[in-house]
């Protein structure tokens, strides 16, 4: 039975990140992942390195992560197409952008300050091709994009690299203990065994917890994005809505991704999404009516995939409550992307160490407890 030090079961950016951190501290590695890595959200999402909008909770931890963005290719020895160009909250009303105010003096008594209020003149600036109505809006200077699945994929090569080993296209049927030792068995009847084992699984990583005595409020959802035709360039950041939803950015290609959180339907047994095509259509209507050079923008592919957004819309990471040896990495609630570097450097830290300098209390499994008592 093939033995090492840490399993991990799940292979989107958040299990691979793990790995390649744990393989950095000298650990030996297996994951599995029952497609491939990056098959489900972490490959298909629209890639929003993000910051601004955060729960409060989560600042810290994507401050810290944004550092490791900004210097991405000396940590997987490639750039993952992240560029820097800022992300805006248009605002289109003076309610939206006291909305905006609030939202920067709210940060600002935490402790931080990259999220700023800006005026229609640097908002025209920042977003020239935004619609007249707009009146301003808020920025964070440092947030960008990336590519998905390129980021998923460089992160699974350099664990690679580093002595992990990676299994994949086939599932996880059961998990047991054996005294200390963690055992997995896999649908092909295979067996790996380690101390240490990380849930990394996604949308699928409620039953892990479940089968572990932790019961959590995990619902299982599918975001859907669209991308358009090739259109000129007139757009550098990522931008959202302050009052409606809408994730909206155009690659160097020319081609623009729209997104923003409308939900289709997910079946986690078969793997299937289904697309609710009005809300789709919603979605391409605060486009049209935010940016009118889009009114003709023709779209030419849609998707959605499979994701797990927690009831109180915050990730578990973290220890086990239950379990001495299991840690928890799931629950990203359609926003973990900007936060993957850093997840699973703490993942790694508290496998390696048993506590990390980053505050990780709210994320804690345990504050589900009484719920599922």
């Amino acid at each position: 039975m093939p033995s090492s030090d840490v399993l991990i079961v799940g292979g989107g950016l958040h299990g691979c990140s793990v790995a390649l951190h744990l393989a950095m501290r000298g650990a030996s590695v297996t994951l599995v992942e029952k497609d491939y890595p990056g098959r489900h959200a972490s490959g298909v999402n629209a890639g929003g390195v993000r910051s601004l909008g955060r729960h409060l909770a989560e600042v810290p931890l994507s401050m810290a992560s944004m550092e490791l963005w900004h210097r991405i290719e000396d940590l997987v020895d490639d750039d993952c197409g992240f560029e820097s160009h800022g992300q805006v909250k248009l605002a289109e009303s003076e309610a939206d952008l006291e909305k905006c105010r609030a939202r920067a003096e709210e940060l600002r008594q935490a402790g931080f300050d990259h999220e700023e209020v800006i005026g229609e003149d640097e908002l025209r600036d920042l977003v020239p091709a935004a619609a007249p109505h707009v009146v301003g809006g808020l920025v964070s200077r440092g947030d960008g994009a990336a590519l998905p699945f390129r980021t998923v994929q460089a992160f699974r090569n350099k664990a690679e690299r580093l002595g992990a080993q990676f299994v994949e296209g086939v599932a996880v049927e059961k998990i047991r203990r054996h005294g200390r030792i963690f055992v997995a068995q896999l649908t092909d009847g295979r067996e790996f065994m380690a101390p240490v084992l990380v849930n990394a699984a996604g949308a699928w990583a409620g039953r892990i917890a479940e089968s572990f005595g932790e019961v959590v409020p995990l619902e299982v959802v599918a975001p859907m994005l669209m991308i358009t035709e090739r259109r000129p360039p007139f757009l550098r950041p990522v931008v959202g809505a302050t009052s409606r939803t809408l994730s909206f950015k155009q690659f160097g290609n020319g081609t623009v991704l729209i997104g923003g959180g409308y939900l289709g339907r997910a079946d986690p047994d078969t793997n299937r999404t289904i697309l609710d095509y009005p809300k789709l259509g919603e979605n391409a209507r605060t486009v049209r009516d935010l940016f009118p050079v889009m009114q003709d923008a023709r779209i030419v592919r849609a998707w959605a995939g499979i994701e797990a957004r927690m009831a109180d819309g915050i990730p578990v990471i973290g220890p086990s409550a239950t379990e001495d040896g299991l840690f928890h990495s799931f629950g990203y609630s359609l926003h973990g992307f900007q936060l993957g570097p850093i997840c699973g450097s703490i993942i790694a830290e508290l496998v390696s160490t048993g506590r990390t300098n980053l505050p990780t209390a709210p994320f804690s499994i345990g504050r589900f407890a009484n719920q599922a008592a």
